[in-house]
């Protein structure tokens, strides 16, 4: 008889709001944060350019199953243009591919960022982790190759200027959704406005729930010395499904969805759930039907609703190991 193999690590489950500091992938900050809480598993939030720094939630344990919730939470970014100069990747990191003498003064930016507000059609930079033809467009863009990137629909819901340090610089604040790259729209501010630029600077502020205020910053992991002090920097797995609505349920109903099986709704939960309800979109399928069953305020099960009853698809096992 074949016995089951143990997991490395340790069973720890949560979210840390971390704060990845510039020249680090959001690769490397899972691997960093993983090894330094011994945890099973652990997977990002959103990916985060390397010359980006700020909010990267990192999932460990069970919280990788709500991954794909925060992967579609609205975004808060800060970040800098530089005019005068265009550059491969839209980053100071890519070779020069155009210059100019023109510099926007505020009111001209002010103007055309008010274009770039709400639903938009977005064409992703070259440099990108869109898939061509099974490749990522970064790997065929680092080849010398130049492909044909279709628009995407983005939405942006807020876009203001900050402020202009110098007639070199622009500070802007963006709120948006998913698949909005702030590259893309630095290199069409700037065909917008007869100019080249570039992005000099980029920091995410928000992901969903997860705030710069409450942050922990790489570095800080290291003054961490032991699990307790670890753990407590830990946000529950509950904190990735915010805005889904949660079903209060209890006993028996606990157990049958932590086996993977339907249970039925009462009268007021299917009323309180049809109270909260709103269009959701989770991997390009209806997520309007999902719900959140806890039991005493922790998550038992994601599921669906529908004629009465919560059917589970993912359960959430917190003793796991």
């Amino acid at each position: 008889m074949s016995r089951q193999r143990k997991k490395k690590g340790d069973p720890v489950t949560g979210w840390l709001n971390l704060d990845k500091p510039e020249e680090t992938t959001s690769t490397q900050a899972v691997a960093i944060v993983r090894r330094r809480f011994n945890a099973q598993k652990a997977g990002h939030g959103g990916t985060l350019d390397p010359l980006a720094s700020g909010i990267l939630p990192i999932a460990l344990g069970e919280a990788t199953k709500t991954v794909a919730y925060v992967m579609e939470a609205d975004k808060d970014y800060v970040f800098t243009i530089r005019w005068g100069a265009s550059t491969t990747t839209q980053d100071r990191e890519g070779a020069v591919t155009a210059t100019s003498d023109v510099r926007p003064d505020a009111a001209a930016i002010e103007a055309a960022l008010a274009g770039f507000v709400g639903e938009i059609e977005q064409v992703p930079p070259q440099f990108s982790a869109v898939k061509v033809d099974g490749e990522r467009a970064y790997d065929l863009a680092r080849e010398g190759e130049t492909v044909e990137l279709a628009a995407r629909t983005v939405i942006v819901h807020e876009a203001r200027l900050v402020g202009c340090p110098s007639h070199d610089l622009a500070v802007i604040s963006v709120r948006c959704g998913k698949g909005f790259y702030i590259r893309a729209l630095v290199r069409d501010l700037a065909a917008a406005l007869g100019a080249e630029g570039h992005v000099a600077a980029l920091r995410r502020t928000r992901v969903g729930a997860f705030r710069e205020a409450d942050s922990v910053p790489l570095a800080k992991l290291d003054d961490l010395s032991d699990k307790p002090s670890l753990e407590a920097a830990l946000t529950p797995l509950e904190t990735a499904l915010a805005d889904i609505p949660a079903l209060a349920i209890q006993g028996e109903d606990a157990g049958r969805l932590r086996q993977g099986r339907e249970i039925v709704l009462l009268p007021h939960q299917i009323e309180a759930f049809r109270e909260m309800r709103r269009p959701r979109m989770i991997n390009g399928e209806d997520a309007s039907r999902i719900a959140l069953a806890t039991e005493r305020g922790q998550a038992v099960a994601l599921g669906e609703v529908r004629a009465g009853r919560f059917k589970p698809l993912r359960v959430f096992n917190h003793d796991a190991e």
